[in-house]
């Protein structure tokens, strides 16, 4: 299954959905990562988080969803904040979508500790969502029932 985390620029919020999924993912599992209006490049404070966590960053990097117009995800994910009045654009016809809403930490000012933890916080909150995706009965629910699963969890 291949799921694709949209965001805005692809710098931060969809690049941490992206490595945490696949960090805690089985085989059979696949994470992508994409941008409407990509920056090009991944915030460097994203991937010190990602490093500091454990999680590998190999292969990350900021990129639009044209990337994938060959192999198109099975279901997205846009994780911008409706709240900040970003653009959550929705792509991919047939594929399933939700949106699981994040805060964007890269937004936070301040000092470098409350900075940083906005950025833990944002990964964290991420860990639990992706833990409760990959604990779906997938074999069990139907298109619909999986359809309301990604947007309970999209509440967490």
């Amino acid at each position: 299954m291949r799921v694709l985390f949209m965001c805005t620029a692809n710098s931060c919020r969809s690049i941490l959905s992206e490595a945490m999924f696949n960090h805690l993912a089985p085989r059979g599992f696949e994470a992508l990562s994409a941008g409407s209006f990509p920056s090009g490049q991944v915030l460097p404070r994203s991937l010190r988080t990602l490093q500091q966590a454990g999680i590998p960053i190999d292969g990350l990097y900021s990129k639009g969803n044209d990337a994938f117009k060959d192999s198109p995800p099975d279901i997205v994910i846009t994780v911008c904040d409706k709240a900040a009045g970003e653009s959550c654009p929705v792509y991919f016809g047939a594929a399933l979508k939700a949106h699981w809403g994040l805060q964007d930490p890269s937004d936070m000012h301040g000092e470098e500790a409350l900075i940083d933890a906005a950025f833990r916080a944002t990964l964290a909150h991420i860990e639990q969502r992706c833990k409760a995706f990959l604990a779906l009965p997938f074999n069990r629910l139907s298109r619909e029932e999986l359809k309301a699963e990604l947007d309970r969890i999209g509440a967490l």
